[in-house]
């Protein structure tokens, strides 16, 4: 039996957001939005297909132009539903003015449902009101959402007032900032707008929340790649005298650095396009700690293990904690690393693990000798910074609203750069410890520390997706 794809038509009058809201909910960045009014003159659909399969379409369509026509045209003809929609389309065919709002309603008139889309931070207008009783004339199916281009509530009360009397249900939305579990309230808002509609619907939430599964599984699995690269990495230098010694040490922390630097990038890029991404770059908040390089102090101070985590995780494995940090050799390290840049940071949250061995390495770097060698990573606090840095990314990267083009950042610098792991229990820290000795064991891990270790991650992206801008948890588990 051919199943029918549920249809909305976004609505509204010129430059209230539904470009921005169709682009959101379908999660399309090429949908093309306009600060100029009017540019919008033909309906155009945008399906959202799961596996290949068609399973729900928005159509966008041009802004009402006469409102007071249309409606005085529809008073006229005293008939409801698709017979009026067929006589006014007789009528309006004729009438190179009434274009725009007879191309409108085509797709009301096939069967879409109404989406209407209101900028509710300004006052209410007649117009306004003219534009939701031709709505509701056409008898179909039909949601408001109030798209508040600023933050300015204070017309919201009449805007709702004034939807009870012509909408089925009226939902805040903000297109540009809208996170996954908002949009996804959305949708399940749309249910219930239609008794026929329901089921259709509800296949359509079950299919999205199954896909954004699907992409956590895939995260998870991208991040552990990054983090097995970038712990495992090592490059090795020969030094051929003493005078060469620091250029050559200075030259090996360079490539390590750039090295990191390009394996975040490639997984950063990988979930990109995993959550649709594929136009407009993501701007990160000026302030976010992804702006600065892996091994950059702040990343250290704020990412890694709190105090508490260290004497924990020493517990669980002191080994895997050992900075191996000669004292004797301090002062001349830091200052040749520091002049690198960065890694002073490091060194830092090394020391806040007090575990120091007279082993003459840092990073897993020897300090004399003929050949020095950078990584692989010996600090399991490595480990944390780039777990942190990945869900930072991820919670960026899933919360970026496709109908997003640019707005300032209103995220709080302890939200952009919260430390996921600063909560972890001892269980999930155990985990990581098992996780992370046999990287530096083996170089790889075994599949059951893999998998255990997969889990946890995996709990977290799904923590990170049902949290709402603010951070709380507001969407029941999926």
């Amino acid at each position: 039996m051919k199943t029918t794809v549920p249809e909305f038509a976004i609505l509204g009058h010129p430059n209230e957001g539904k470009s921005s809201v169709l682009s959101t909910l379908a999660e399309d960045d090429s949908v093309r939005i306009s600060s100029t009014p009017g540019e919008t003159t033909e309906c155009r659909t945008f399906p959202v297909s799961i596996d290949g399969h068609e399973i729900l379409r928005f159509t966008d369509t041009p802004g009402f132009q006469n409102p007071a026509r249309v409606l005085s045209h529809f008073k006229k003809l005293k008939k409801n539903g698709s017979e009026l929609l067929m006589e006014f389309r007789s009528i309006a065919e004729n009438i190179p003015e009434l274009h725009d709002d007879l191309e409108l309603l085509t797709p009301v008139e096939r069967g879409a449902g109404i989406i209407y889309v209101v900028d509710g931070s300004r006052p209410l207008r007649n117009v306004d009101k003219m534009e939701m009783e031709i709505l509701r004339l056409t008898g179909k199916p039909r949601m408001a959402i109030i798209n508040c281009k600023d933050d300015n509530f204070d017309f919201l009360d009449d805007w709702k007032m004034e939807f009870r009397k012509n909408f089925n249900s009226n939902q805040l939305f903000n297109a540009h900032r809208a996170t996954y579990a908002e949009r996804i309230r959305l949708l399940e808002a749309l249910k219930s707008i239609d008794q026929d509609w329901y089921e259709p619907l509800s296949r359509v939430v079950d299919a999205f929340k199954s896909e954004w599964r699907a992409r956590n599984s895939q995260s998870a699995d991208i991040i552990i790649d990054l983090l097995v690269g970038c712990l495992t990495l090592k490059l090795t230098g020969t030094i051929g005298s003493s005078s060469d010694e620091q250029r050559v040490r200075e030259k090996l922390f360079t490539r390590y650095k750039k090295k990191l630097e390009k394996k975040e990038r490639t997984a950063q890029e990988q979930i990109r396009a995993l959550f649709k991404h594929n136009i407009f770059n993501y701007q990160l908040p000026s302030h976010s700690l992804l702006r600065e390089n892996i091994l950059d102090e702040k990343n250290w101070q704020l990412l890694g293990l709190t105090p508490k985590q260290v004497i924990i995780a020493g517990g669980l494995g002191g080994a895997t904690l050992g900075a191996t940090l000669d004292i004797a050799t301090l002062g001349h390290s830091l200052g040749l690393f520091t002049a690198i840049g960065g890694v002073a940071g490091a060194l830092g949250a090394m020391f806040s693990g007090e575990n120091l061995s007279g082993q003459a390495e840092i990073l897993g770097i020897p300090l004399g000798g003929e050949t020095v060698q950078v990584g692989p990573a010996k600090n399991i606090e490595m480990l944390f910074v780039l777990l942190n840095r990945a869900l930072l990314h991820y919670r960026h990267i899933i919360n970026w609203a496709h109908g997003r083009r640019d707005y300032p950042e209103s995220i709080s610098i302890e939200e952009t750069n919260r430390n996921y792991t600063k909560d972890w229990s001892a269980s999930r820290l155990k985990t990581c410890q098992g996780f992370f000795q046999q990287l530096k064991d083996n170089g790889e891990p075994d599949s059951e520390k893999r998998e255990a270790f997969r889990i946890i991650i995996l709990e977290s992206l799904e923590e990170i997706s049902r949290e709402s801008r603010n951070g709380q948890t507001s969407l029941a588990k999926t």
